[in-house]
Order: C-alpha cells, then structure tokens, then sequence
C-alpha cells in the first residue's frame, strides 16, 4: 500500500503511552512557551532507552492537574483521528500524577473526561490501561490497581507493568499480579523489551492477556510456543524497539519470525512523539524493510480487535470495520 491508502485504513493501536504521545502544540500550551522538536523526540542516532527515557520529563510535568490530564486524553485522539485509528488503548500510570490535590481516582477520572470528549469530537474509539510502576511497592501500584478497577468498563479496560525492566524482573511482581487476577481486572505486560526471555514466560504464567514489545523471545521457539498456546497478544512497537537498542540492527527485528511462529503480533507506536511516529508510518516502513504484506497488515490489525481487551460483540465490530476498508 502506498504511505495515502495506508493512512486511510482503519487502524487499531493496543500500545500508546499517554505521556510519550502528546503533540508538541498541547505541551507548548500546557508550560506557555514554545517547545522544540528536539526538547521531545529523540534524533535517529538515539543510543539507549536510558537516553530515550530522557524525553518524557516535560510531556509529564503536563499532567499534574485535571485541566492538563482532559486536555491530554482530548489531544492525543486528535492525533489519532488524523490517520484514521478507530480504536485505541492508551495507557498511563496514574500514580505520576498523583499530588495533595488529586488522588487516584480523580486522576483516572479526569482523562477519561478529556477521551470522552475527543471520541464525541474525533469518532475515536477508546479504553484506558493503568501501568502500575516497577519502582513502586506492591501496596502502592496495587492500590492504584484496585481504584482503576472501579473503573472498569466505564473507560478502563486492563492494567499493565512498566518501567525498569531490567532492573526489577517480572518474578518480583507474580504475586502482585496474582492479586490483580484476583480482583478480576485483565492485564497486559511490559516484557522482553529490555529483560530477558524468562519475563515474557512469567508474565504468561502469571496470566497476562498480552506482552508489550516480546522481544526477548527471539530465537527461543519453545517460549514462542508458550505465548502461542496460551493465546497471548503481542505488542511490537518496531521504530521505537530499534530506537531504545531492544535489537542491535534492523536485520535483527524479529517480525517475520514472530509472524511465521504464528504469534499475536499488534503493530503499535508506543510513544508517538518521542519516536517521532505514527500508525501510518509504522506499517509503512514494516512494508519497506520486511517485505510485509497487505493482507499481513490486515491481519496483524485483526489480530489487535481478537487481542482487545472489549467485549465480544465490540470485538466483532472493529472486525467488521477492518473489512470494510
């Protein structure tokens, strides 16, 4: 397809980070001064994640009151309209934003009131996923956990693991996510981006929907087989990947494998603006540098409606408008 017909295609997006997401005119508004492309997006020679974790400082300091969280949810669907995305799971960590003013749950509940408004504005479908933090306790991201959970259903959707992967394995948190399993809210899991092989096996145990990034199982098909049995998603996130050094080189993404192992593969952004990305211009170098198909485009966007964390009957309708494209 070329860069025009990808960008009509209805897309589905199951991994966008809220905070690395936000447009340089909303971040601009936000501090009152202008905001360089280089102040928030990392250049083509980024060097770790280390250097690309660099850029999340200001988009952050955005969203430390209710006013920056609406404008926040409103502003990165208005981004996402632009290229046709239908459907879209963000994410956050709502205890970054946590002040004496603002617990949890006004937190939560002051984005879903930005989303709401850009979904009656843009047509953008949407559901929040709350990260808890490595660097957090287990009380701490377990009672963030249990606030969104009242949510559920009414703008939030699953909750997720981020930050420091290779500092604090996915072993450290079986029994947090046991909890959370307990409470009946579903999960996706930062694993394999950073880490090694053994936390994408554990997050499958522990009961994961879906794997962010995955990368660590390249070249390992008994893991492979693992994810694939048990039905897991996985959410690549390819510019961002050889951004943050996930993989040394291009040649050793591992798409093609993972697609030809039968896996879940989403396509994803991660964070819009730090990689300087979209959804279009993932497919279209995937397109370029892999020799992906259209009919491997359609597929990996159905496999994000199957992987979904929605209903069985919004499931069929994002199908529905993946085929009529």
């Amino acid at each position: 397809m070329t860069i025009d017909e990808l960008k009509k295609q209805p897309k589905i997006e199951l991994h966008c980070h809220l905070d690395g997401s936000l447009s340089r005119e909303f971040i601009g508004t936000r501090l009152g001064r202008a905001v360089s492309v280089r102040e928030l997006s990392v250049e083509e020679d980024c060097r770790s994640l280390a250097e690309y974790l660099e850029k999340f400082d200001l988009p952050c300091s955005c969203l430390k009151d209710e006013d920056g969280l609406e404008g926040a949810g409103y502003d990165v669907l208005r981004t996402m309209s632009r290229e046709n995305v239908c459907y879209a799971e963000i994410r956050f960590a709502p205890l970054l934003s946590v002040t004496e003013e603002m617990g949890t749950g006004q937190v939560i509940s002051a984005l879903l009131k930005g989303l709401e408004k850009g979904k009656k504005d843009f047509g953008v479908e949407y559901n929040v996923i709350t990260c808890a933090m490595r660097h957090h306790s287990e009380e701490e991201n377990y009672q963030m956990i249990r606030t969104a959970r009242e949510f559920l259903g009414k703008g939030v959707c699953a909750a997720d693991l981020a930050g420091a992967e290779a500092v604090y394995p996915m072993s450290d948190f079986m029994s947090l996510f046991k909890r959370v399993k307990e409470l009946g809210m579903p999960f996706t899991l930062h694993a394999g981006e950073c880490g090694n092989a053994q936390n994408i096996e554990d997050s499958v145990l522990a009961g994961a929907g879906r794997i962010g990034h995955g990368i660590a199982m390249r070249g390992k098909p008994d893991i492979q087989k693992l994810v694939r049995k048990a039905g897991v998603g996985i959410e690549m996130c390819p510019i961002s990947n050889l951004q943050t050094k996930a993989v040394p080189g291009t040649e050793a993404y591992p798409l093609r494998e993972f697609l030809d192992a039968g896996l879940m593969v989403t396509i994803n952004t991660d964070n819009r603006t730090v990689s300087r990305t979209s959804l279009t211009k993932e497919l279209d170098f995937i397109q370029r540098t892999y020799g992906i198909t259209d009919e491997e485009i359609l597929h990996m966007m159905k496999n994000a409606a199957k992987t979904a964390f929605v209903d069985e009957e919004m499931k069929k309708r994002l199908l529905e408008k993946l085929d009529r494209r």
